[in-house]
Formats: C-alpha cells, structure tokens, sequence
C-alpha cells in the first residue's frame, strides 16, 4: 500500500487550497499522487436527471460511468468503508495517498492552521503522535516541523523525504 497522509484542521483553515498547490509539486518530481476527501455529512456527485442518478433511483447499488479517460462509481454502502480498504482496493498503483479529513484515523496528520480562521491550532503539543507537520500563518510551537502557508515546495520535500523514499518514481 502507499503510504498516507491526512491533511487536517479546524473548518474554513485552508486544506484544500493547500492540496491546490501541494499536489502539482508532487507530480512535477514525478509522483502519482491520489486523493480522498472525507465528508462524514455525506454527499451526492450524482446531478437529477442524468442517465446513472436516474440508473441509482431505479434501485441500481451501484453505478459506474466509463470513458477512454475516466471511470468513477457510486456504490451504496451500509456501513462507512475504512480509509485502509479505500487505500487497498482503489489506489495501488498510487506512489502516495492524501486524505482531506480524517482527524480521527491514525495516520500521519499535517495540520493546516490560519490564525485569521481560529483562535488555536486543532492538535497541541500534547497530541497524539500522529502530528508531523504543521502549515500556518503564524509561529506555531506544536513540537513538529513547522512550514509557512505559502511554502508548499518545502513541505512536498518534506513529505518527499520522510514518506516517499521507498516509493521514488522511476
């Protein structure tokens, strides 16, 4: 499995303008980078009145749409599918896996934390070993490396250095 990594904070902090930035740098040193965004309100991807949200209200559990260039399924599932088996079953072929979300999964957290959007961080230096960076602002002392909102070329080698060394692209 690639290994990964879940970019967390508190609502309205950043994440994904991060991933925006991060993601290109990544792929520019030659990585296949996949992501997951959870969502655990829920959500639809499916737009009323077109042919696979009309195949799902016909009683279809699960859907899929193909191209020459893409495929994406909507399947129904009775209990939440665990980040592991997400992992395992869609993105082998991944040399790294990003999450958006995921606070709660115990694998490697870089925060995104923007003082102009909460008052604290969402770890503190007494969290769980699962923080390993965090992207702010401000100076903040969590106990891990520290990188500026801005500086996404040093956190992709950063990630590159610390998760990709086994996983270097050919």
């Amino acid at each position: 499995m690639p290994p990964v990594i879940s970019i967390v904070s508190k609502k309205n902090s950043g994440k994904t303008t991060l991933l925006e930035k991060l993601i290109p740098a990544l792929c520019q040193r030659g990585y296949r980078v996949g992501t997951i965004k959870h969502d655990h309100h829920g959500f639809e991807i499916d737009r009323e009145g077109k042919d696979t949200w009309r195949h799902k209200q016909a009683g279809a559990r699960t859907v899929v749409i193909s191209s020459p260039r893409r495929i994406a399924m909507i399947k129904e599932v009775d209990e939440e599918v665990s980040l592991d088996r997400i992992v395992r079953h869609y993105f082998a072929d991944m040399d790294l896996v990003i999450t958006e979300g995921y606070k709660k999964e115990r694998k490697p957290q870089i925060e995104v934390f923007r003082k102009k959007a909460h008052e604290t961080p969402l770890h503190s230096k007494a969290a769980p070993g699962t923080l390993v960076a965090v992207v702010s602002d401000v100076p903040v002392d969590l106990g891990v490396p520290r990188f500026d909102i801005d500086d996404f070329l040093s956190l992709a080698a950063f990630i590159e250095e610390r998760f990709l060394g086994a996983h270097l692209p050919p």
